[in-house]
């Protein structure tokens, strides 16, 4: 079998759909005409052999109560060797729910009592934030530190100090992880992870480690934080899930990994306890024949998305005075700093929106850390994030690099 979808030019048009990014726009306060940017939703057609998949399953016209057997932990547990070099033990490690964020919210519950400190580490994925205090947690923010690498390229790492101290004086029970980091593009360090570990080992924190986004790395490797240290089993909870890799998000599909039997128990009370059990027939089937047979697609999208990358940092570097990139070094999604424009986030925001007619994350719903930031997905079609790039272009009126 050959995989078919792999014409990643093609532009797919998926107005009236109920797409949440492109119909929802009006609903969310946004002009109807603007461009979306914002979500992390691909805008390519998934690997054939998951449609094949889908309309398999769907070709019987029943759609009951859907289990899994044996062949999908096998599944999961191959591509987790093959990809991480991480050996999952035992079946019973494995635990499916709808979402990763919903499995952040039941690990915050079953870890933590309301009051009880959350730390996290800002700028970050804004639902962290979000499921804390919704859950009557305390909010622990620890700042990231913006750095510059050898190539003199904005980084982002991690104040030890402030993080520790934080931990010590507002009684955290968790730490939730974004690992590779969601909006900075981060893929944590061996010695970054090894070391947050050990302070959270030392005072009794439990990890939710989210890693939905692990199979978008561009310099480095991504190490699963539990695999680094058998001692990190009995904290930490591990989020994974096809859904970002294979662009099938609205399937709800996660695997939630948890080798350490208390934690492990404690989150599946409270999951069931939520009234979910069996997962979605068509998330499934579809985790099954991406993690199987996606292979090919999976590289060849990567190839793309990675020259998409390259091409808004010559952009950007070329054509946009006063913005500046974060060069990703995982994810599909790239972090623009406009501080240097002068301008203040409400007139960014107002220039993006209504002149530019584009809809980027806003950077401030990551936390005061992402004030005078954007994030844009530049997973889609050349020919619309080129279009994205020129409507930043010409609502901010840059000429021939001075600014009018």
């Amino acid at each position: 079998m050959k995989e078919k979808n792999l014409d990643f030019d093609l532009v797919i048009n998926r107005k009236n759909t109920n797409s949440l990014k492109y119909d929802f726009a009006l609903r969310r306060g946004y002009p109807e005409d603007v461009l979306p940017m914002w979500v992390a939703d691909m805008d390519f057609k998934t690997s054939s052999f998951v449609q094949e998949a889908i309309e398999k399953a769907n070709s019987l016209g029943v759609y009951g109560y859907t289990e899994t057997d044996e062949e999908y932990y096998e599944t999961v547990k191959t591509w987790m060797h093959e990809q991480y070099g991480w050996e999952l033990e035992s079946q019973r490690w494995l635990i499916k729910t709808p979402g990763v964020v919903f499995s952040l919210g039941a690990a915050v519950q079953a870890c933590s009592e309301p009051g009880d400190g959350v730390i996290i580490l800002q700028p970050v994925y804004y639902p962290f934030s979000e499921i804390i205090t919704d859950n009557e947690r305390s909010l622990v923010i620890s700042n990231l530190l913006d750095v510059r690498n050898e190539n003199g390229e904005r980084r982002y790492t991690i104040d030890f100090n402030d993080f520790e101290n934080k931990i010590i004086r507002n009684n955290v029970k968790i730490f939730i992880l974004s690992n590779p980091h969601n909006p900075g593009g981060v893929v944590w360090t061996e010695e970054e992870l090894r070391r947050i570990g050990d302070i959270c080992l030392k005072h009794k924190v439990i990890v939710i480690s989210d890693e939905i986004h692990a199979d978008f790395i561009w310099k480095g490797r991504h190490h699963v934080f539990v695999n680094l240290d058998k001692r990190f089993r009995e904290i930490t909870v591990t989020c994974t899930s096809p859904t970002k890799t294979f662009n099938i998000a609205g399937l709800q599909i996660s695997n939630i990994i948890i080798p350490d039997n208390t934690l492990r128990k404690k989150f599946k009370k409270k999951v069931d306890a939520f009234g979910y059990s069996q997962a979605n027939l068509f998330g499934i089937c579809a985790c099954v024949a991406a993690y199987r047979y996606g292979g090919e697609w999976l590289s060849e999208v990567k190839k793309y998305i990675r020259s998409n990358v390259e091409y808004t940092k010559k952009y950007i570097e070329e054509k946009l005075p006063g913005i500046e990139m974060f060069v990703p070094e995982g994810t599909y999604l790239v972090w623009l700093d406009f501080k240097g424009t002068g301008l203040g986030d409400e007139e960014i925001n107002r220039r993006l929106i209504h002149e530019s007619k584009l809809w980027l994350d806003a950077g401030n719903i990551f936390g005061d850390a992402g004030k005078g930031f954007q994030r844009i997905n530049v997973a889609c079609p050349r020919s619309i994030l080129a279009e994205a790039l020129e409507r930043i272009r010409a609502g901010f009126e840059i000429k021939s690099g001075e600014r009018k």
